[in-house]
């Protein structure tokens, strides 16, 4: 634990004032995503060290500047025609398509669940037995899209999320590369710090037991203490669920009284609404819906009956 972490909150306070000095001016995104509460995340993964914060947070800037995390679409075909439309727009007015994620997730391998934590945090479960695709990169870009998904339903006041992972089904067959686990890690460790409250590995074999010995070489001391191996039938393991989660929000994959069912289709209509809250916090929407003749989406495209305003509703 760092020392600085028993200082009072004025003393943060002028930590997170030297730092904004530090940065010096900012504008568009950098300026939405340097708020309070993600500089003093970055102070407190660099022990409240004002310059190995400044070089931590200027380094995801220029990550953020070329990956765009922040603009990484779902997008998938479906039925209804009102999504059609907004998929249309994103289409024929970016370069998204090449980019979606949404056939990732199509056995629910990571999904947003609808329930929070006691302590109000997003929950994302994850399930390594359903990987269904071999590409690194888009499994690292769906994951990073969830992260980001998970990070903008978050409620006020509330800056972490937590990890459900059930190894139900999984082999070393469909387990990441290690190359892939490194890169993941390094994304999360210096792209979203203190952005992960909790983890909980529901019973994982022994073979990837084993196998974690490895990655958490890798992991931050911190990080490494957030990750929690759970079992069925145990009483350490159920007392640490429940002291985390109501158990009939829980699925019983994790030793909870709820029913988990992945509807892909179902999941696709709240990314598709969330795409539309994404934008709209990040200021993307003259952006992405403006031609570069200046023509808007509606210009071109006739706008369906129901407005996009009932679609995001």
């Amino acid at each position: 634990m760092s020392s600085y972490q028993l200082e009072d909150n004025s003393q943060q306070d002028n930590k997170v004032s030297k730092l904004k000095s530090a940065l010096g001016p900012l504008s568009g995104h950098s300026l939405v995503f340097c708020s309070d509460a993600s500089l003093r995340r970055y102070l407190d993964a660099r022990s409240w060290n004002v310059e190995d914060a400044k070089q931590m947070i200027e380094e995801t800037l220029k990550w953020r500047s070329t990956y765009k995390p922040h603009e990484i679409p779902w997008v998938t075909s479906t039925s209804n025609d009102q999504l059609i439309y907004v998929h249309f727009l994103f289409i024929l007015f970016s370069d998204y398509l090449q980019h979606e994620v949404a056939h990732e997730g199509e056995t629910g391998k990571v999904s947003r669940a609808s329930f929070h934590d006691r302590q109000g945090r997003t929950v994302l479960i994850m399930r390594p037995g359903l990987q269904n695709t071999t590409s690194a990169e888009g499994n690292i870009r769906h994951l990073v899209y969830l992260l980001e998904n998970a990070i903008i339903n978050l409620p006020k006041g509330q800056e972490q999320m937590s990890w459900l992972i059930d190894f139900t089904g999984w082999s070393m067959a469909n387990n990441a590369p290690m190359k892939t686990t490194r890169d993941i890690i390094y994304i999360l460790q210096n792209h979203y710090p203190e952005r992960l409250g909790m983890s909980f590995l529901y019973n994982p074999p022994r073979l990837f037991q084993a196998g974690y010995k490895a990655v958490k070489y890798f992991l931050d001391p911190r990080t490494a203490q957030k990750v929690n191996f759970v079992y069925p039938k145990d009483k350490a393991s159920d007392e640490l669920m429940r002291s985390h989660f109501d158990m009939e929000n829980l699925p019983k994959e994790f030793g909870g009284e709820a029913t988990l069912e992945y509807d892909h289709e179902e999941f696709s209509r709240q990314m598709f609404e969330d795409d539309l809250k994404t934008a709209k916090f990040w200021g993307l929407e003259e952006t992405q819906y403006l031609k570069p003749n200046g023509f808007s989406p509606a210009d071109v495209v006739p706008e369906p009956a129901t407005s996009l305003a009932s679609v995001a509703s």
